[in-house]
C-alpha cells in the first residue's frame, strides 16, 4: 500500500476525475484506501462531459453523503485545503475511520431536514453556470466534488474555453495533463474547446506541460506564462507550430525564451507559397533578457501580423533590431522598448516609419534619446496617443514643441525625470493638445506653478497629473483642482489635500 501511495504522489497513477486543483508540494503522504481507483484506465472510463464517471456513481449500499477520499493526499495535513494542490478524488466504497464522526453528523442533519430542499438547489442551471464561469480553475474543480448535479454543471464544455491556474507551488505539468485528458473525452486526444490558458506565476511549469497543451489543444488562441522561467524556446516553438490560431502570447519573464519561430519540422512541410508566418498579434517579451537583434529579426520575419509588441528591459536590443521590426511588421500599433539602453535616435527614426499606424510608444529610460528622435516620431506619427519618455534626460522644450504641433490628439504623456523640460515647453503643449488626459511631470525640477496653471486652463479633461518632487506651489495646485474637476493630483506638498 505504501508503494501505491508513493506512485500516486509521483504521478504514476491517476483516478477518475472529479478534480480539485490544489497544491502538490506537501511533505508526507497519506495512505489511500484499498478500494480507491489507481489505474489510468479509470481516467478513460469517464464518458461524456455531461455524464458522471462510473467511478463517481455511488453503489446502492453507500450513503450519498459519503465523503470524497483523496488518492494523492497532501504531505502536510495542515495544507490539505490549499487551493494550489493537484489532487484526484474518487468515492470510497466505505468511509474511512477518521471521517466517521463527520459522516454521522451529516447523516443526522439530513434525517432532521428530510423532505426539506436546500434553497440553493432551487436555482436554475443557468445561474450556476454564470457563477461557475467566474471561478478560477482550481475552485471550479472543487465545485465538481459537491454533488452529482454540480459535477455535471462544472464540466459543462462552455466553462472550459479557458483554464486559469495560479500558485508558484502548483504542479502545473500534472494539472495540465489531467485536465486535458478529461477534456479530450468526446474527441480522443484532441481538446477542441480550450482557447485560453493562463498560468502566469506558476514557476513549476516546464516544457513538458506546454508540450501537453500543444499536442492536445490546436484551437488555443491565448497563452500567458509570464514568470515561468523554466519554459524554453522548444516548448514555445511547439505551441506556435501546433496552434495555428494563437493570437496572444505573453512570455514576459521567461528568461530562456530568446525567439519565436516555427519548429524545423513544420517549416520544412510548408511550401514556399504558404510562407512561414505565425498569426500572433499580441506579443509580450518583457524581461526576456537574452533576446538579441537576431532573435527579434526572426520574430519579425515570422510574426508579420504583430500589432502589439512589448520589449521592456530587453537590454541587448539595439537600433538594428528595430529596423528589422519595421520592415516585416508594418501594422504595429503599440510598441514598448523601455529600458533598452542601446536604443537611440536612429532607432526612433526607424520606428517613425510606422507612421500613422503607431498609437502607443514607450521609450522610458532610453538615455540615448534626444529631441532629434522625438522630432522624427512627432513628424511622421501624427496619430500618436500615448508617449512615455520618462528618464530621457536629453529631451528639452524643443522636443515638446515638436510633439505639441504635430501630435495634437495626444492623450497621455510621461516626461518625468526630464530635467531640461520647463514651463515654456509645457505651455506649448497645453495650447495645442487640448485632449490631454494624463500628464506626468514627476521630478521635473524646472516646472513651476505658471506652467501648471496654463495646463489647467486649457486641458479641461485632465484626469491625472503627477507633480511629485516638483516645485509646485500650493496656489497652483488649487488652481488645477478648481479648473479640472475630475483630475487626480499626485503630489508631495503636505499642505495640499
Amino acid at each position: 500500500m505504501e508503494k501505491i501511495d508513493h506512485d500516486l504522489h509521483h504521478g504514476k497513477g491517476s483516478s477518475s476525475i472529479s478534480s480539485d486543483l490544489s497544491s502538490s508540494t506537501d511533505q508526507t503522504s497519506t495512505k489511500a484506501p484499498k478500494n480507491a481507483a489507481t489505474s489510468e484506465d479509470s481516467d478513460l472510463s469517464m464518458r461524456t462531459l455531461s455524464t458522471p464517471s462510473p467511478a463517481l456513481i455511488l453503489p446502492p449500499h453507500l450513503h450519498p453523503l459519503s465523503p470524497l477520499l483523496p488518492l494523492s493526499a497532501p504531505f502536510n495535513s495542515s495544507s490539505s485545503t490549499s487551493s494550489s494542490e493537484t489532487v484526484a478524488m474518487v468515492h470510497a466504497t466505505s468511509p474511512p475511520p477518521f471521517f466517521s464522526a463527520t459522516h454521522s453528523r451529516r447523516r443526522a442533519t439530513r434525517e432532521h431536514h428530510q423532505g426539506a430542499s436546500v434553497p440553493i438547489d432551487l436555482l436554475p442551471d443557468q445561474i450556476f453556470l454564470d457563477v461557475f464561469a467566474r471561478l478560477p480553475t482550481n475552485q471550479l474543480c472543487r465545485c465538481a466534488r459537491v454533488c452529482r448535479r454540480w459535477y455535471n454543471l462544472a464540466w459543462d464544455p462552455r466553462l472550459w474555453r479557458s483554464i486559469r491556474l495560479t500558485g508558484d507551488v502548483l504542479h502545473v505539468d500534472r494539472a495540465l495533463r489531467v485536465l486535458t485528458r478529461r477534456l479530450c473525452q468526446d474527441t480522443p486526444n484532441v481538446c477542441l474547446m480550450l482557447e485560453t490558458l493562463v498560468a502566469s506565476g506558476c514557476r513549476r511549469l516546464t516544457d513538458r506541460g506546454l508540450l501537453t497543451v500543444a499536442q492536445c489543444c490546436p484551437e488555443l488562441r491565448r497563452l500567458e506564462v509570464a514568470g515561468c522561467y523554466n519554459v524554453s524556446n522548444d516548448a514555445v516553438f511547439e505551441v506556435v507550430s501546433r496552434c495555428p490560431n494563437l493570437e496572444h502570447l505573453d512570455v514576459s519573464g521567461c528568461c530562456k525564451v530568446t525567439c519565436i519561430s516555427l519548429t524545423r519540422e513544420v517549416s520544412l512541410k510548408l511550401s514556399p507559397m504558404h510562407g512561414q508566418q505565425i498569426s500572433i498579434r499580441y506579443l509580450d517579451m518583457t524581461d526576456c533578457l537574452a533576446l538579441e537583434d537576431e532573435g527579434l529579426h526572426t520574430i519579425a520575419a515570422h510574426c508579420t501580423q504583430l500589432t502589439h509588441l512589448y520589449l521592456r528591459r530587453c537590454m541587448r536590443l539595439t537600433d538594428e533590431g528595430l529596423r528589422y521590426l519595421v520592415i516585416y511588421c508594418p501594422a504595429v500599433r503599440e510598441l514598448s522598448v523601455s529600458d533598452c539602453r542601446y536604443v537611440s535616435d536612429f532607432g526612433l527614426r526607424e520606428i517613425a516609419k510606422l507612421e500613422g499606424r503607431l498609437r502607443y510608444l514607450s521609450v522610458a529610460h532610453c538615455g540615448k534619446i534626444t529631441d532629434v528622435g522625438v522630432r522624427y516620431v512627432a513628424k511622421y506619427c501624427s496619430r500618436l496617443r500615448y508617449l512615455n519618455a520618462r528618464g530621457c534626460e536629453g529631451l528639452t522644450d524643443h522636443g515638446l514643441e515638436y510633439l505639441a504641433k504635430s501630435c495634437p490628439k495626444l492623450k497621455s504623456l510621461d516626461i518625468g525625470k526630464c530635467p531640461l523640460v520647463s514651463d515654456a515647453g509645457l505651455e506649448l503643449l497645453a495650447l495645442n493638445c487640448f485632449n490631454l488626459k494624463r500628464l506626468s511631470l514627476k521630478s521635473c525640477e524646472s516646472i513651476t506653478g505658471r506652467g501648471l496653471q496654463v495646463v489647467a486652463a486649457n486641458c479641461f479633461d485632465l484626469q491625472l497629473l503627477n507633480v511629485q518632487d516638483c516645485d509646485a506651489p500650493l496656489d497652483a495646485l488649487r488652481f488645477v483642482k478648481r479648473h479640472c474637476k475630475r483630475c487626480v493630483i499626485e503630489h508631495t506638498n503636505p499642505a495640499f489635500f
